[in-house]
């Protein structure tokens, strides 16, 4: 299933594995549907080190069969965006340890596994309908806290969370906003990037709809 091209072609999407197939997102997912939840497989494919082995695991991974050890050793091997990010928009952010990883990954030096805190922030602002608003209120502390880290892959994990938090309901929206103002006003350069194009996406008319629906 392997391609020279799409290999090549990870480079101009910041991606630079050391082992790769080249196999194509939409063929990694359709396998995926024809094997089922396979959670049996899951240790051994990370194992592997193939890039596109990992990303499989993200769709054949149970998440009420995760376990701590499976999700801070996975993390620790955290080495590219493409890994980090699909683990947690796909299997991470439906487990119930969810919540409890952000917490300890946040102050992670490693730029992939402090990413990885706010990949999985971000996901589960954006999938758990029924979660409350108390972590999230919390969590914009964490945010608060990690926005001055300017590393390109940290800082687009941080303002992406920042979004997602405030994307969910009206509450959320005007902390969210408030804490972007906030940052935007920073002497920290970083912490202004972030809160001005966190600012700029709460407040455009789009973000102002779907919370309007939301009630």
């Amino acid at each position: 299933m392997g391609s020279a091209k799409v290999r090549a072609g990870y480079a101009r999407f910041g991606l630079a594995p050391t082992r790769a197939l080249g196999i194509a997102m939409p063929r990694i997912q359709r396998l995926a549907k024809e094997l089922g939840p396979r959670h049996d497989l899951v240790d051994a494919l990370w194992a592997s080190g193939i890039y596109e082995a990992r990303l499989l695991v993200a769709y054949l991974g149970e998440p009420q069969r995760l376990t701590a050890l499976q999700m801070e050793r996975w993390c620790r091997d955290f080495d590219n965006w493409g890994v980090t990010d699909t683990l947690c928009f796909v299997l991470f952010d439906r487990s119930p340890r969810a919540f409890a990883q952000i917490a300890a990954w946040r102050t992670r030096r490693p730029e992939f596994e402090k990413r990885a805190a706010f990949a999985l922030l971000a996901s589960v602002a954006l999938h758990d309908k029924a979660a409350a608003d108390a972590p999230f209120v919390r969590a914009l502390g964490w945010i608060r806290r990690a926005a001055t880290d300017p590393r390109n892959f940290v800082k687009k994990g941080v303002l992406w969370a920042l979004r997602g938090v405030g994307g969910r309901n009206a509450a959320l929206h005007g902390k969210a906003l408030a804490l972007a103002d906030e940052l935007a006003a920073a002497t920290d350069p970083t912490a202004r990037w972030v809160g001005r194009e966190a600012a700029r996406e709460l407040r455009s008319p789009a973000t102002r709809r779907r919370i309007a629906r939301r009630g």
